[in-house]
C-alpha cells in the first residue's frame, strides 16, 4: 500500500503542476485503484481522482507485495483481466514482485523484465521464457514497463510522469520530492513511448509483435501478413493508428534499444548498430542523432552507467 498511495500522491501532485503551468481545469492525467470483487467477478476501480469517467486505463500497474509472490492459482483471475486489458491497448507495468503476476498473463515470455534481484531465480524458474535482468531498476520496453525492488515505485512514476505530462514536469516534480530523476536523459528527452489506445485490433497486434521483436523485421509485406491486412490498407491504417509511418515507427524502436545498450553495456557503436538491426553504422548513427539529437558517443559519454 505504501507504493500505491506513494504513486498516487507524486503522480496527483505532478498532473496539478502541469495543470497549473497550462492554467487548464481540465484534468491532465487520471489515477485509479482497482481491487477484485467477488460479487461483481472482476476488478473494479475503488479510488479514482476523476470519478464518473468511462476509458480504460492508459497503463496498469501491478504494486508490489509483502510475503511469497502470488500463486499461480491466486494470480490466474487476474491475469486473463490484464491479458484482454493489454489486447484493448493498455500498457502494463510492474513493481519488484509485481514480476510474477505479469508473468502470468503470457506476454513476458520472449521480453526482458526486472524483478528484486533476490527473485531473480524463482521467477525464471516459473517463467523459463522470459528474460530477467536485475542489473536494471527500470526496463520500459513501451507496452510492458517493468521495476526493480520495492521502492522503485519512485522512479517507475516518474517515468510515467515523464510519459504523460512531459520532462519538464517530471523534472519539478522529482526536485519537489527531493528524489533524483530516473537517467537523467529524461530531462532532455523521453523515451519512445508507442500509441497503443487507438482502438485498430490489427495495427495493435503487429505493433505489439514489433516491440517483442525488437523492430527486426522491416519488409512490407510480412508486416501486413502480421496484420491480416491487404498491404496498402495496412501503410494506411498503421500510419492513421499510430501517427507514424512503419520506417519511423520500427527506427523509434530500434534507436530505443540502441539507448539501453549504449548506456548498460561496453558495447562498440558498430556492434550496436548491428544488434539493433543495422548494417551500415553510419546510417544507425544518421538515424539516432536524428531521433536523439547526440551521436552514440555523445549519448554514452553522458549517461553510460
Amino acid at each position: 500500500m505504501a507504493a500505491v498511495l506513494g504513486m498516487t500522491d507524486l503522480m496527483t501532485y505532478a498532473e496539478e503542476l502541469a495543470r497549473e503551468k497550462q492554467s487548464s481545469d481540465r484534468p491532465l492525467l487520471r489515477v485509479s485503484h482497482w481491487e477484485w470483487q467477488e460479487k461483481a467477478g472482476k476488478p473494479v476501480r475503488v479510488f479514482d481522482t476523476v470519478p464518473g469517467t468511462a476509458g480504460n486505463p492508459s497503463i496498469l500497474v501491478i504494486p508490489p507485495g509483502l510475503g511469497q509472490p502470488l500463486s499461480r492459482e491466486l494470480a490466474a483471475q487476474w491475469a486473463e483481466w490484464l491479458r484482454s486489458r493489454h489486447a484493448q491497448g493498455t500498457s502494463l507495468g510492474s513493481i519488484c514482485k509485481g514480476a510474477f503476476l505479469l508473468g502470468e498473463t503470457g506476454l513476458t515470455t520472449g521480453r526482458t523484465v526486472t524483478t528484486h534481484w533476490s527473485y531473480e531465480e524463482q521467477l525464471l524458474s516459473r517463467f523459463p521464457g522470459t528474460k530477467v535482468d536485475t542489473d536494471r531498476l527500470i526496463i520500459d520496453d513501451g507496452d510492458i514497463i517493468t521495476a526493480g525492488g520495492v521502492m522503485a515505485w519512485i522512479d517507475l512514476s516518474l517515468k510515467l510522469v515523464d510519459r504523460f505530462l512531459g520532462p519538464t514536469i517530471m523534472v519539478e516534480t522529482a526536485r519537489t520530492f527531493l528524489v533524483d530523476p530516473p537517467g537523467r536523459e529524461q530531462s532532455y528527452y523521453s523515451a519512445f513511448a508507442p500509441k497503443l489506445n487507438h482502438g485498430d485490433a490489427a495495427i495493435l497486434k503487429v505493433q505489439h509483435w514489433l516491440q517483442a521483436t525488437e523492430g527486426k523485421e522491416t519488409n512490407l509485406a510480412v508486416l501486413s501478413t502480421q496484420a491480416g491486412l491487404e498491404q496498402r490498407t495496412f501503410i494506411r491504417r498503421f500510419q492513421k493508428a499510430t501517427g507514424l509511418t512503419t520506417s519511423e515507427y520500427i527506427q523509434r524502436l530500434r534507436v530505443g534499444k540502441a539507448r539501453e545498450l549504449l548506456q548498460f553495456t561496453k558495447s562498440p557503436v558498430e556492434r550496436i548498430a548491428w544488434d539493433v538491426g543495422y548494417t551500415d553504422p553510419s546510417a544507425f548513427r544518421k538515424v539516432f542523432g536524428r531521433i536523439v539529437g547526440l551521436t552514440p558517443q555523445e549519448y554514452r559519454q553522458r549517461f553510460s552507467v
